[in-house]
């Protein structure tokens, strides 16, 4: 805004990190490094790609991220350029498990309110980061797919009393089935003096 302002930041202790996706930056990278003339015709032939793309992105020059579009007074000022490779089922499977907030935590929360415990096993924590990879989505779709297969559960649980666990499969993850159920033994009724 013209008329607002300006607040004076000392930005001499303050790191900067600027990450983005970069689609179509690989093909960048490839005809700068993979062009190769060949014999005394001058025919221009595309080296053999014996790099996967995670590799190639190693490769990558601040000249090729200004050939890709960002300005080069931005790319002046980024001194380090890393790339970063794809998150395997693995990783994957760590992020839905491991951090303070991570979704299966948060999931496992919301139902011990209820007095619910709630599980899932490995082969639905693997399904889940296959899925994740097979739509090329990454850690940020683990959440839209948790929610698709856990929104039914969620309303269904908390209206029941009489379970005290729900443990999620393989099959509710890759199928629709039905999740596990492990209801709570039956109450006892108290012996009447008499």
């Amino acid at each position: 805004h013209p008329n607002q302002e300006f607040i004076r930041i000392n930005t001499e202790n303050i790191l900067f990190i600027c990450g983005g996706a970069f689609d179509g930056l690989d093909k960048i990278i490839e005809n700068r490094k993979g062009k190769r003339m060949i014999g005394f015709s001058g025919v221009e032939e595309k080296a053999a790609a014996t790099e996967s793309k995670d590799g190639i992105y190693g490769d990558v020059t601040a000249h090729d991220i200004v050939k890709y579009g960002l300005i080069p007074e931005l790319v002046g000022r980024l001194p380090v350029i890393v790339s970063l490779t794809e998150l395997d089922n693995d990783a994957l499977v760590r992020i839905l498990r491991e951090p303070k907030n991570a979704v299966l935590k948060q999931y496992m929360k919301l139902f011990s309110i209820d007095g619910v415990r709630l599980s899932f096993t490995d082969d639905a924590l693997d399904s889940i980061a296959a899925l994740a990879t097979e739509r090329k989505t990454g850690a940020r779709g683990l959440r839209s797919i948790i929610e698709g297969f856990m929104t039914k559960i969620m309303y269904e649980i908390p209206s029941r009393d009489d379970v005290e666990e729900v443990i999620v499969t393989k099959e509710c993850v890759t199928d629709g089935a039905e999740p596990k159920l492990i209801l709570k033994a039956p109450a006892l009724p108290e012996a009447s003096e008499g």
